[in-house]
């Protein structure tokens, strides 16, 4: 095992030679500065120590020159990172024990013993290697947590903000420097949609508690900027060795991305693609509310319209299938021009399409507004210098009678298109 290197920086020729005996005894390596220009041992010092890369320095507080000891010891512990024990008369000591001096074995008071110095010089380098142990194990979490991939807020017991990381600073657009010690609400203003609140300080909640929470589904971060963005995760407690809570852990992510892909598919999934208007799916789902609404209200009446366009196939056959699908989104824009806000329309594929009224007070609302559509599709539509224009054969049906499913509603619907296109273009035709 080698042995460790000590640097004596004493400007007392008899005293340093003493102590450098003495440490030679004990078993370590002894470098000494007693020499020096009286105004040059800080500077000295300074670079003995870049020199030989002690293992620790014992140093005089009152040197002759223009630095003080305590000042070249702050230097070499703070730029060197090397242990420094201070060695002081009892008067000096006592001057400067309040300010400079409160940290164990890190001074020894002249004069001292052998077994004294031994145990100084062990405890402070025994400390050293705890501090650097602490040092790099802190170094090391702060690593794996700036590495992350997701967004980590670590708090106080109190709730207050101790560190954060890179992706943290990036979605909530506060630096750690100016979120440090806030309260954590001020710097993750988070509310919940569903219920338009804003959310609690979640670490104090941890706290208290000692349990992992789950952020709310609907949870959405207000950025220092103003800026909302979906996030989700938790936020758990955390315990030191013994089980104490010594703080929080926020963990968190932008879903924004993920929403907007989620709302886009279930979108995809109940309208259609090419008009945006509902498709079948959706168009079923309101009907059947529209069915168990009339079921609680008597005095609840609704129809429902089927359309054809008359003639498609051949706009199609004879512009081709580009202007045929523009065609049926100029048809989709009249549609919803002719309808209320509580109504709606669909697509059910091709060139058909059906409506649901709802509230009517009899069937002749129903025959009224089909022949409003009717008046409203022979306006033409110009798409790329063609003037074009259509009419529908519509089917109406109302639930004068108990339907039970909206199958038998669309069917009768579809009946009476039928029964329509029979008689001529353009024209209604009443289930019955």
């Amino acid at each position: 095992m080698f042995s460790r290197k000590i640097l004596v920086v004493e400007d007392e020729k008899i005293l340093a030679s003493n102590i450098r005996k003495s440490l030679q005894k004990l078993g370590y390596s002894v470098s000494e500065i007693t020499n020096a220009q009286i105004t040059k041992y800080g500077e000295e010092t300074i670079k003995k120590v870049a020199e030989i890369h002690p293992n620790l320095v014992l140093i005089d507080i009152c040197l002759a020159g223009e630095i003080d000891g305590i000042h070249v010891g702050e230097i070499i512990q703070n730029q060197f990172h090397v242990p420094v024990i201070y060695l002081t008369e009892s008067l000096q000591y006592k001057r400067l024990h309040k300010n400079h001096l409160s940290e164990p074995f890190s001074y020894l008071v002249k004069p001292f013993i052998e077994s004294d110095l031994y145990f100084a010089i062990e405890m402070a380098l025994h400390n050293h290697q705890i501090k650097k142990i602490l040092h790099e194990e802190k170094h090391r979490l702060g690593a794996i947590i700036n590495s992350m991939g997701c967004a980590v807020i670590v708090t106080y017991p109190n709730g207050s903000i101790q560190i954060m990381n890179p992706i943290a600073e990036l979605i909530t657009g506060w630096k750690q420097s100016e979120a440090f010690g806030k309260d954590l609400v001020e710097v993750v203003n988070l509310v919940d949609k569903d219920g338009e609140e804003t959310i609690k300080n979640l670490a104090i909640h941890v706290i208290e508690t000692g349990e992992i929470l789950n952020l709310p589904e609907s949870s959405t971060l207000i950025t220092k900027d103003g800026n909302e963005i979906a996030i989700e995760d938790n936020v758990a407690p955390i315990r030191d060795q013994n089980g104490n809570i010594s703080g929080s852990v926020l963990v968190f992510q932008d879903i924004t991305k993920r929403k907007q892909t989620e709302a886009e598919l279930i979108r995809n999934a109940v309208y259609d693609g090419l008009t945006g208007l509902p498709n079948r799916v959706l168009f079923l789902d309101r009907l059947t509310r529209a069915i168990e609404r009339s079921r609680r209200r008597s005095d609840y009446y609704f129809a429902v319209l089927f359309l054809d366009l008359d003639g498609f196939k051949e706009i199609n056959d004879r512009f081709g299938h580009e202007i045929g699908d523009a065609f049926l989104v100029a048809i989709a824009r009249r549609l919803e021009s002719c309808l209320r806000s509580d109504d709606t329309v669909a697509r059910f594929g091709g060139d058909e399409f059906t409506i649901l009224l709802e509230d009517i007070k009899d069937i002749t609302d129903a025959s009224n507004f089909a022949q409003r559509i009717q008046d409203s599709l022979r306006l033409p539509v110009n798409l790329n210098g063609h003037q074009l224009s259509a009419t529908a054969s519509i089917g109406i049906t109302w639930n004068f009678k108990n339907y039970d499913e909206p199958a038998t509603l669309l069917r009768d619907a579809d009946i009476a298109m039928y029964q329509a296109k029979r008689q001529e273009k353009g024209t209604y035709a009443i289930f019955n």
